[in-house]
């Protein structure tokens, strides 16, 4: 899926959220945000909604939902969001959530993201960052397919994105100790094994998919300072701040975190293409696995774009969600 010349646009880090959405008429599309009751994920509902979407936000807390629901629709004029429970740890959860869903979708945005200080498991036994991060997503994603076939039959194509980081460069897939039951527990390498485990999950669904007018990419939305640090542990945290002051990356807005979601979501060089990786407003060039994060902060590497570990992943992953 992935081009040897990288796709370009006209946006870049500086871009914002709003810069994105100019100009684009988003009446009748009906898009799902999760996690759009905080950071990234409410700047994301707040622009598709400033353009005429019924956006739903899909979130754990429907008091903190409704409250951003509200805010949305009183800035922007707009219609006001829908709020719907989804937590995304909870398979019960998500496919409630599927169940109650009605009609077409045109656009489902996986927003939402969680990362652990240590290791925590599921119901299920699994390591709650895979859990939530890639395993919710996918039984989400999977479960609206109907609604998103359909939604790509009204509208000439549905999309989907979903978010990953730089942090996929750590780490791709171990499928010899998925849930880490043998290995020393690492909270950075499983948020690694989780967002490489995003960047797959386009790449087969595009697969998939495409026939069905459905595409998926995968935004990297930048350092922004959200809630999803709130479990870094010291180490983390220092690893962030040191890459910042040695210049490998700034921290972004919120707004400018957002960009290349919708940069995914509306802009028209990515209508018809998936199996992508954007960084930065742009499609991000691939470099191997061996390469330096360091060396490499606005790249992809090759695990997670392969082909074939993208469709065992998704062969691991419905295996799972349907035992």
């Amino acid at each position: 899926m992935n081009h040897t010349t990288p796709i370009t646009t006209g946006f870049d880090a500086t871009s914002t959220a709003a810069d994105v959405i100019d100009g684009h008429d988003l009446r009748g599309v009906r898009a799902i945000v999760t996690g759009g009751s905080s950071g990234i994920g409410v700047e994301t509902a707040r622009a598709l909604a400033s353009a005429g979407a019924d956006v739903t936000l899909a979130v754990r807390n429907l008091a903190a939902g409704n409250a951003v629901a509200d805010a949305i629709a009183g800035s922007t004029g707009q219609i006001r969001p829908t709020v719907a429970a989804l937590d995304l740890a909870d398979q019960g959860s998500v496919a409630r959530f599927v169940a109650a869903w009605r009609g077409s979708l045109h656009l489902l945005i996986n927003n939402a993201g969680l990362v652990t200080g240590g290791l925590q498991r599921t119901a299920e036994g699994w390591e709650l960052q895979l859990a939530t991060n890639h395993l919710g997503h996918f039984a989400l994603t999977t479960g609206l397919h109907r609604a998103l076939a359909a939604g790509a039959s009204e509208r000439d194509g549905a999309r989907i994105v979903s978010l990953s980081s730089t942090a996929h460069m750590r780490g791709g897939i171990d499928f010899d100790d998925l849930q880490f039951e043998r290995r020393p527990y690492d909270p950075q390498l499983a948020y690694a094994q989780a967002k490489t485990a995003n960047s797959l999950l386009a790449v087969e669904a595009t697969r998939l998919w495409a026939s069905d007018g459905i595409v998926a990419n995968v935004a990297n939305p930048g350092g922004v300072k959200t809630g999803l640090q709130r479990n870094f542990t010291v180490q983390q945290k220092e690893s962030l701040d040191g890459a910042e002051a040695a210049g490998l990356f700034a921290y972004k807005t919120v707004e400018q975190g957002a960009a290349t979601t919708l940069v995914a979501a509306v802009a028209p060089e990515f209508a018809h293409t998936g199996g992508h990786y954007l960084d930065d407003g742009i499609e991000a060039y691939t470099v191997s696995n061996d390469a330096s994060l360091a060396d490499h902060p606005h790249g992809v590497k090759e695990w997670a774009l392969d082909p074939a570990t993208a469709e065992k992943l998704w062969a691991v992953s419905a295996g799972l969600i349907r035992r």
